[in-house]
C-alpha cells in the first residue's frame, strides 16, 4: 500500500483554499491534537465540561441542557447504573426517542465503564428483539415514552430502568472511573450478509479519533450549532453527537421520522444551524421544499455522505445557498470511520458524471485492490482498502467474520487492513472516486443494506421457494429495491399480505417497493442465479405511488381475473402494466391464449405489448367486437357477458381471491 501513501493528507491548492474558508465567523477553533486521543470519551467530554460549562450542549423544542446540567444528569444515570451492575463492559441497551435524553442516557452508560447498544424504536419488533439477544445486553434504559415497547423487549421487568424515574438524590458529580481508551464504547447493527444484523464494536481511541478528523477537518468550534438529523444506533449519529459534544459545540436533534422533510428549513434557520449532514436523498428533498425566498445565514457548512452524491446535489447546493457555505462530500463507514473528504464552493467545477468523494484524511492509508490483492494502478478499478491503527475492533460474537474482513498488516505493528467491498478509481493527484458496492450489499437512502438479509426473510413468507433482492435506480435515479420471487403456486401470498409481513421483520427502507413473480430464476452455465439476466427484466414501477382503481366493466373483471389467474396476484387493478407486474413474453401467451378462448374473438399478442394495462387491453377488445361483429354476434356475446356476471363471485373465488 505504498503508492497511494504519498497522497494520505496532501491537498491540493483548490482544495486547501475551500478549506480554508471553513471556520467559523468568530474564529475561535481549537485544534483537537493527537494526544487527546489517548484517554477515554468521557475524560475529554469533562474537560469540554470544565472548559463551557454554561454553554448549551443540547437543544431541542422540550429541552436546553448546558454542559454542566448534561454532565450532571449523565453522572446520575452512571450511579442508578453502577447501584445495581457493577460488571464492567456489560451491555447497555437504550430504547429511547430521538430528543436530549437519549444523549444523556449515553454518557451516562460511558461514564459507568459500560458498552451502549442503541435501539431505534422505528425498527421492527423482530429486529430489536435479536440485537438485544445476539448483544447479550444486561439490562434496558428507556423513557416513559418508550417504556410500553421496551416492557415487551425486557424479559425480566427489573432488567428495565426508566430514566424518567431516576432517583433525584443521586449525586451529579463526576464518578472518576478509570477507563482505558480500549474499553468498548458501543455496538452499532448494520445490515448482514447471513439473514441477521451484524454488531460493529468500537472502542474510546477510536471514538475520539473519528471526533478529532471531524473537528480538524470541519474546524469545529463552541461557536457551532450541528444538527442530528439522525438515530444515535447509526454511525452517522454517533459522529454527530461526539462530533459536537467532544468540542463545545451545540447538539440539535431534529426527528427527521416524526417532523418530515417540510418544516426541516424553517428549523434550520430558526435554531441557526451551522453544520448539516445528511445523505444526498435527503438533502435533494430538502431543496425540493424550497420557495425561492429561504435563506440561511448562519449554515456554513453541507457536508453530505453515506451515499452517492451525483452533480444534481452540486447544482442544488450552489442554486440555493450563498457563498458563505460550503459543501463537503464524505466517504466512510462504520467499521472505519471517516476516509475521504472533498470540498466544493459555489465556483466548483463539476464536470463529470461521477462527483468524487475527495482526498485522504489523517491516519487512514487508502489503497485499491485487485482480486489477487495487489494494488491496482492509477486510473483502474479495484476494492477500497483501508490501512489504520483506528479501524473497529471487528463484530461482536462473529470472530471469524472478523477475521475474514480485518487482515493484519504484512509488515507488523498495531495497524490493521479492512476490505471494504467498495468499488472506486484513484486518481493521479491521490483523489478518489466511489463505484459503488463490490458485492451485492448496497445503500438504499443512506443505509447500508445487504440484499442477502432481505432474501432469507422472503424465504420465510410462506408459499416463497426462492428469492433475490437487487437495488435498481427508478426514473429519478434514486435506489430502490426489486425483489424477484419463486412461489409455489397453490400458496402465493398476495402484495399486501407480503409487505406487512416483511415490515414486521425488516426496517421501512429495507423493504422493496417493486415485486416480480418468476416461474424459474434464471441461471448461469455453472448453475448459480444469473442477477444480471434479473436486473434487464421490465421497467420499476412504483406501486405504492399508483391509485388503486378496481376493474369497472366486466370486460375489466375477466381481464384483470385472467391476469392475476398467469400472474398469481390477488388483485390486479385497471392501470396496471403486465409487463411491470412481472409478465413476460411466455405469460404473455398464456393471457392472450384465455382472453380468446374467453372472448371468442382473435386477439394478437402484439395487442397486449401495444396495450398493456387492464383499461386499455378491455376498450381495444370493446373496440375489436363492434367493428367485427354483426348485431346478432354482438347480441351474444352480451349475453355471455351478463351470464359471466352472474357468476363472478365464484370466478373470483377460483381465481385464489
Amino acid at each position: 500500500m505504498s503508492d497511494h501513501s504519498r497522497f494520505a493528507t496532501n491537498l491540493p491548492p483548490e482544495q486547501e483554499a475551500i478549506r480554508a474558508k471553513c471556520f467559523h465567523p468568530t474564529g475561535t477553533f481549537v485544534e483537537f491534537k493527537r494526544e487527546e486521543v489517548e484517554q477515554s470519551i468521557m475524560q475529554r467530554f469533562e474537560q469540554m465540561v470544565s472548559r463551557y460549562p454554561n454553554g448549551i450542549a443540547v437543544k431541542t423544542k422540550k429541552y436546553a441542557l448546558t454542559y454542566a446540567e448534561l454532565n450532571a444528569r449523565a453522572n446520575r444515570v452512571a450511579r442508578a447504573i453502577l447501584a445495581e451492575h457493577r460488571e464492567r463492559e456489560e451491555r447497555v441497551a437504550l430504547l429511547l426517542e430521538h430528543e436530549a435524553p437519549i444523549i444523556v442516557a449515553i454518557l451516562g452508560v460511558l461514564k459507568a465503564g459500560k458498552v451502549c447498544v442503541v435501539l431505534d424504536a422505528s425498527l421492527p419488533a423482530a429486529r430489536i428483539a435479536y440485537m438485544l439477544e445476539q448483544s447479550q445486553s444486561g439490562f434496558l434504559v428507556t423513557d416513559e415514552k418508550s417504556l410500553a415497547l421496551a416492557a415487551q423487549h425486557a424479559h425480566d421487568v427489573s432488567r428495565l430502568k426508566t430514566i424518567d424515574q431516576l432517583d433525584a438524590g443521586l449525586s451529579g458529580e463526576n464518578l472518576g472511573l478509570s477507563i482505558s481508551p480500549d474499553d468498548l464504547t458501543y455496538i452499532l447493527y448494520t445490515s448482514g450478509s447471513t439473514g441477521q444484523p451484524k454488531g460493529v464494536m468500537q472502542n474510546h481511541r477510536n471514538g475520539l479519533h473519528e471526533a478529532m478528523l471531524y473537528a480538524n477537518g470541519l474546524h469545529i468550534s463552541a461557536y457551532d450549532r450541528l444538527a442530528l438529523l439522525y438515530s444515535c444506533s447509526t454511525s452517522q449519529g454517533m459522529k454527530i453527537t461526539f462530533g459536537a459534544l467532544l468540542n463545545g459545540a451545540m447538539l440539535c436533534p431534529f426527528n427527521l421520522q416524526q417532523q418530515g422533510v417540510s418544516c426541516l428549513a424553517d428549523w434550520l434557520i430558526r435554531e441557526e444551524i451551522t453544520i448539516y449532514f445528511s445523505i444526498p436523498i435527503v438533502f435533494r428533498k430538502l431543496t425540493s421544499t424550497f420557495t425561492g425566498h429561504e435563506r440561511f445565514p448562519k449554515l456554513r457548512l453541507i457536508q453530505l455522505g453515506s451515499d452517492s452524491v451525483t452533480p444534481k446535489e452540486v447544482e442544488e447546493y450552489k442554486k440555493h445557498f450563498s457563498s458563505n457555505t460550503n459543501l463537503v462530500i464524505r466517504l466512510g463507514s462504520t467499521e472505519t470511520g471517516t476516509l475521504r473528504t472533498y470540498f466544493l464552493d459555489r465556483h466548483s467545477p463539476v464536470a463529470e458524471r461521477i462527483v468524487p468523494v475527495g482526498y485522504g484524511v489523517e491516519d487512514m492509508q487508502v489503497c485499491l485492490l485487485d482480486e489477487e490483492s495487489n494494488e491496482v494502478d492509477f486510473n483502474c478499478v479495484g476494492e477500497i482498502a483501508v490501512k489504520s491503527r483506528y479501524l473497529s475492533p471487528g463484530y461482536w460474537q462473529q470472530p471469524d467474520l472478523t477475521k475474514s474482513v480485518f487482515l493484519p498488516d504484512p509488515a507488523g505493528g498495531q495497524q490493521r487492513i479492512y476490505r471494504t467491498g467498495d468499488l472506486g478509481r484513484m486518481r493521479p493527484d491521490g483523489c478518489l472516486e466511489h463505484l459503488g458496492r463490490k458485492d451485492f450489499q448496497t445503500k438504499v437512502r443512506g443505509y447500508r443494506v445487504e440484499v442477502a438479509e432481505i432474501e432469507m426473510v422472503l424465504l420465510e413468507v410462506p408459499g416463497i421457494n426462492e428469492s433475490v433482492v437487487l437495488a435498481r435506480a427508478n426514473e429519478r435515479q434514486e435506489v430502490e429495491l426489486v425483489a424477484y420471487v419463486v412461489a409455489e403456486s397453490a400458496q402465493v401470498p398476495g402484495l399486501g399480505k407480503l409487505r406487512a409481513f416483511l415490515k414486521e421483520k425488516l426496517p421501512e427502507y429495507m423493504v422493496p417497493t417493486t415485486y416480480v413473480l418468476l416461474e424459474a430464476m434464471p441461471l448461469t452455465p455453472t448453475g448459480k442465479i444469473d442477477r444480471r439476466r434479473l436486473s434487464t427484466l421490465g421497467p420499476i414501477r412504483r406501486e405504492l405511488e399508483i391509485k388503486f382503481v378496481a376493474p369497472r366493466t366486466i370486460i375489466e373483471k375477466e381481464i384483470a381475473g385472467i391476469w392475476a389467474e398467469v400472474l398469481k396476484l390477488d388483485s390486479v387493478a385497471v392501470h396496471d402494466n403486465f409487463f411491470e407486474l412481472g409478465g413476460h413474453s411466455l405469460l404473455a401467451t398464456q393471457v392472450i391464449s384465455r382472453v380468446r378462448a374467453w372472448f371468442q374473438m382473435e386477439v394478437s399478442l402484439r395487442t397486449l405489448f401495444e396495450k398493456p394495462t387492464v383499461a386499455e387491453l378491455a376498450n381495444a377488445i370493446f373496440a375489436h367486437q363492434f367493428e367485427a361483429l354483426d348485431g346478432g354476434a354482438l347480441t351474444g356475446i352480451l349475453d355471455k357477458i351478463e351470464e359471466g356476471s352472474d357468476a363472478e363471485a365464484g370466478h373470483e373465488n377460483r381465481r385464489g381471491q
